[in-house]
């Protein structure tokens, strides 16, 4: 039975929202019947309490709906969220709750999406606040419901005792404070004669529960990890597409990360036999190493996945005198050589994809996508980027704690070598480009922050004060110059999933355009 309805307020479009564009917002006073049940503005009055219900983004600003629904009776603040996961936000989530809880003098029960749809993660997980105070935490990334006991008295005494809540009420009133309606449902019966007072479950009224939060490292890891293995999960599930899993290995940290990502995934997905949902492929050219193959070789068998080598030594020899003779007298170019090994894999793994329903992932970073070190219709190509919103620093951050927390043989073996696409003799990632923490530092300085380039010279001078002045203000001038140059390549980029609030998504966060001026070039 559908009692009321309220219409969210608060429609945001900005970053991954635009429902601005869409839906119209409900607004203070409405009152208005839709199908003979009343929509609007209201309160609810059951015979336990007042019920103000929310929307997601009403929350979030502090001019909300909260305030004026308090200030009419609101006890009980029921808020529906679908917020996407986004590194850190949980605590953001916590602490936001408990302020509106205490600055409201309300309970609030919080509940969030859990699921992924396209790119965008939603971590579920919920919160029970009652004037400041947390009462209950649920857990993420996983279905279910959680209840607790709170005595809504407790929410009126505090509310009553609290002078500056009742003064600021006051003054709400006087001066033209509409109070919002309510809907009487003292006739739906809960039987909350049952319940019995809710006790501390450790017994006392004045020591703090037990500290159950994981250490700050395994914290961000196990987000992370278990944010990406949902976004895949649920993209394999909901699009009822394919039947497993495809990766193409090289031995490196990207494409291994992916690998222990989807595999997180299947384990949960056939607990009996996680493996067979994965096929891995190793397709060496001439400057592949046996120490990438034996590293691609042991992590398979480490998980159970099913691994073939595939050489593509012939095709690439092909694809040379190809390419030379459509040149003709132009001799063929090294990072064309480069290139056409990249695409070679791309094609059979596309070929491969298209005749067993495979899901073809994507396996490269953010920090090397963003400064085009990647190759169209090769390594960028793929049906889902399961790691194109993590840095590069991120990725070697998370397999150094897989490698501590699996004790896997092959990621050791990963991480031993330089890391480097294999697709010239000696090529080391590092040296073409910069360090990895200078290139993601020059990424969130130029992509988060928007600085200057002579501003990121500054910032990265204090950072790094190690590195010479001089080759920091080298780094910048390449970063700039190859993020602009770049941009086309990511507007073709396969979906992918969002973890953070810097991505280089065109719909979430960097509306750049391809086509861009010299003259912001020029600072550089």
């Amino acid at each position: 039975r559908v009692l009321g309805l309220v219409p969210k307020e608060k429609l945001p479009t900005y970053n991954v929202f635009y429902e601005g564009r869409t839906f119209g917002h409900g607004q203070p006073g409405m009152a208005e019947t839709h199908r003979g049940v009343p929509l609007g503005d209201y309160l609810f009055q059951f015979d336990f309490g007042v019920v103000a219900p929310e929307v997601c983004e009403d929350i979030w600003s502090a001019d909300g709906p909260m305030r004026r629904r308090a200030y009419s009776g609101g006890e009980l603040v029921v808020n529906l969220s679908a917020s996407p996961f986004r590194l850190g936000f949980w605590d953001t989530r916590r602490e936001l709750l408990a302020t509106r809880a205490s600055d409201h003098q309300v309970t609030i029960a919080y509940a969030n999406a859990v699921g992924s749809n396209d790119g965008l993660i939603f971590d579920g997980g919920g919160f029970i606040n009652q004037n400041g105070r947390p009462v209950l935490e649920t857990p993420r990334f996983q279905e279910g419901y959680t209840t607790a006991v709170v005595d809504l008295d407790r929410t009126l005494r505090l509310r009553t005792e609290n002078t500056t809540w009742r003064v600021d009420r006051e003054s709400w009133v006087t001066s033209g404070g509409q109070k919002v309606p309510t809907v009487d449902c003292t006739q739906v019966k809960t039987k909350r004669e049952k319940l019995a007072y809710p006790v501390p479950a450790h017994r006392s009224f004045f020591l703090p529960a037990p500290e159950t939060r994981r250490p700050a490292r395994v914290a961000l890891c196990e987000d992370i990890l278990d944010a990406l293995a949902l976004g895949v999960g649920d993209y394999f599930e909901k699009t009822r597409a394919f039947k497993l899993f495809g990766i193409a290995l090289s031995g490196g940290r990207d494409s291994l990360l992916t690998l222990l990502i989807a595999h997180r995934y299947a384990k949960r997905a056939r607990p009996d036999n996680p493996g067979s949902l994965i096929q891995a492929f190793y397709m060496p050219s001439p400057y592949s190493s046996q120490q990438t193959r034996d590293a691609a070789e042991t992590i398979a068998r480490e998980l159970g996945v099913a691994f073939q080598v595939v050489s593509i030594e012939e095709a690439f020899e092909r694809e040379k005198a190809a390419a030379q003779q459509m040149l003709g007298d132009t001799k063929l170019t090294p990072i064309t050589e480069q290139n056409i090994q990249a695409r070679i894999r791309a094609q059979r793994m596309w070929n491969w994809s298209n005749s067993c329903g495979g899901l073809f992932l994507q396996t490269g970073n953010m920090s090397e996508k963003s400064v085009g070190y990647t190759t169209i219709g090769g390594d960028l190509m793929g049906a889902l980027a399961v790691i194109a919103n993590v840095p590069k620093t991120v990725v070697m951050y998370l397999l150094d704690y897989l490698q501590e927390t699996t004790g896997y043989e092959g990621i050791r073996k990963v991480l031993a070598k330089p890391a480097g696409p294999e697709l010239a003799h000696d090529q080391v990632g590092e040296e073409e480009l910069m360090p990895f923490p200078i290139l993601d530092a020059c990424f969130y300085l130029h992509a988060g922050e928007k600085l200057t380039p002579s501003e990121m010279r500054t910032a990265l001078t204090a950072m790094f004060p190690e590195v010479e002045a001089q080759r920091l203000g080298g780094y910048v001038d390449r970063f700039v110059k190859l993020f602009q140059q770049s941009i086309y390549k990511w507007v073709q980029a396969p979906l992918s999933l969002h973890i953070g609030n810097l991505d280089l998504d065109r719909e979430r966060a960097l509306q750049l355009p391809v086509v861009t001026g010299s003259a912001w070039l020029r600072d550089a």
